[in-house]
């Protein structure tokens, strides 16, 4: 199957970041026809005709936007830097917004063998811990980072955090702070130079909102 469209194609992901996206996309008079959090679908029609939605997990959106198959999309800022995507980052949206952190056991003293860190952000751990001078072996893990610590998978993590209640509940603590991330409009380089003219009154409306 061959797709024929030739409009302007946003890459979004599910839960929080699209909560927070679709309002700011309604100030540009785009919004999905569907209720993107209910539907099974994944690919959307909007309110304009030449604009269409896909929803994806969150770590795909920098590979579709890359490659062409989404001319523009929404990706946190952990996510980029994890995956090093040959995309632009053309506006911090400012929504989102979190903490890429370690964290580990409350109170517990770090061994003093080579850390073991537990994390689905193996490039950003391993390149935060070199810039600390210490070299670690990388435990890569998909979800439930709480988790390592408390059964000696491994002695910190790295993970986002946002209130910190989820650390708390675990017995876990929040400790060195790696960057701040919010949610980031990041655009394909072929994409923003064909597509500008069509792109440049959603990239002004989007960034006076976000200032």
């Amino acid at each position: 199957m061959t797709d024929d469209f030739n409009g302007l194609t946003i890459a979004l992901s599910k839960g929080r970041i699209l909560d927070e996206t679709l309002p700011l996309f309604e100030k540009t008079g785009i919004r999905p026809l569907e209720d993107m959090n209910k539907s099974r679908k994944l690919i959307f029609q909007s309110s304009d005709s030449n604009v269409r939605f896909l929803l994806l997990r969150a770590s795909d959106v920098p590979t579709y936007v890359e490659h062409g198959v989404a001319d523009i999309g929404v990706s946190g800022k952990d996510v980029l830097l994890e995956y090093a995507a040959a995309v632009y980052e053309l506006i911090d949206l400012k929504i989102a917004k979190c903490r890429l952190m370690t964290a580990g056991v409350k109170g517990a003293t770090l061994p003093s063998r080579r850390l073991r860190i537990a994390t689905k952000y193996a490039n950003v751990a391993r390149e935060y811990f070199a810039s600390c001078g210490q070299q670690v072996d990388i435990i890569k893990l998909y979800g439930s980072m709480e988790l390592a610590p408390l059964v000696g998978l491994g002695d910190l993590i790295v993970d986002v955090v946002d209130t910190g209640n989820t650390l708390r509940a675990n017995g876990l603590e929040p400790l060195d702070e790696i960057c701040q991330v919010s949610s980031r409009l990041i655009a394909n380089p072929i994409s923003y130079k064909r597509k500008l003219s069509q792109l440049q009154p959603i990239l002004d409306i989007l960034e006076q909102a976000a200032s």
